[in-house]
């Protein structure tokens, strides 16, 4: 989806969404047009969350050329650009309660980036991501308002744990503390992208949020990698992955959640294991055990448990 289509006659509906998330489906009906339209930022969720971990995947393959937080510079900043080309969003208009909100929203990515990438240098990328998650699966439980949204939460924290099974005994410490720490800045992340979608129009905060984003990590990126980020061949994967891992999967999560509640949102984005799992099996050359399996089932049934209430909500 483009970041700069106008969202037209359907911003009355994508406002009453983000005031009461449980309006766009009222306002929609029943019917099939309805069951559409709940299902549209799921769908949104999930391809973002495909794109993100197979951009995880090829970031994995370009360490070894520009370390960890080379990778996170190159995915930012190239992230950065590309939105800042394609938006040209305004610098004038805006309170103080929106520009803190956007860098906010800015340092909440470049921590969740930095941090994951430290992770996956240390340890297996679905382990990594197992870990991640149980940020927005915590965040699921302290925002959901129905009961039934914390066993849709419990059952995916179950398949979490059960894909990690047996793998965590002989873990790299470290790697573990920075996939957790990125888990908390994910979660950060996960409301202040609402936020940033309810005070800037399309995708104008998002690109201002990565600017942000760029800015915070790039001395970093340049005191570990140095002259390396200048090398032709690994700015093109750099490119790639920036694509892949942010201004297209960013940009459909800021899009769902202008349409979703964070509840919803946070468990949907219990399916990442399951996706990194699959991720690192294609590129990576990961295999999965048969328990591993059992738990990517067991986070797809909280998933879809989840987005079923949703929708049933919606039609409430």
């Amino acid at each position: 989806m483009n970041p700069v289509q106008g969202t037209g006659a359907a911003e009355p509906v994508a406002a009453a969404a983000v005031a009461v998330p449980e309006a766009a489906g009222a306002l929609k009906g029943p019917g099939r047009g309805g069951r559409r339209a709940a299902f549209a930022p799921v769908a949104l969720v999930v391809a973002g969350g495909m794109s993100v971990q197979f951009g995880a995947a090829l970031a994995v393959t370009l360490m070894p050329r520009a370390g960890a937080a080379g990778v996170v510079t190159l995915r930012l900043v190239a992230a950065a650009i590309v939105l800042l080309l394609i938006c040209r969003p305004g610098l004038r208009g805006h309170s103080r309660a929106d520009w803190g909100t956007v860098v906010a929203f800015g340092v909440a990515m470049a921590g969740m980036n930095g941090l994951f990438y430290q992770a996956v240098d240390r340890v297996p990328l679905g382990v990594a991501v197992t870990l991640e998650v149980l940020g927005p699966l915590t965040l699921s439980v302290f925002a959901s308002k129905r009961l039934v949204n914390v066993v849709w939460a419990g059952l995916a924290l179950a398949g979490v744990i059960l894909l990690g099974g047996g793998g965590f005994g002989g873990l790299d410490l470290v790697g573990a503390a920075y996939a957790l720490g990125a888990g908390v800045c994910w979660a950060v992340y996960i409301l202040f992208s609402a936020r940033t979608g309810r005070r800037f129009p399309q995708a104008d905060g998002l690109a201002l949020a990565m600017a942000v984003g760029a800015v915070v990590f790039l001395p970093i990126g340049v005191a570990q990698a140095g002259t390396a980020l200048l090398v032709p061949s690994t700015v093109a994967l750099g490119a790639a992955v920036a694509v892949l891992s942010s201004v297209l999967p960013y940009t459909l999560e800021l899009l769902a959640l202008r349409r979703l509640p964070a509840s919803t949102f946070a468990i949907l984005m219990s399916l990442e294991p399951a996706i990194a799992a699959a991720a690192g099996f294609l590129i990576l050359d990961q295999s999965l055990s048969w328990p591993q399996a059992l738990a990517i089932g067991l986070v797809i049934g909280a998933s879809v448990g989840a987005v079923r209430t949703q929708i049933r909500v919606g039609r409430g």
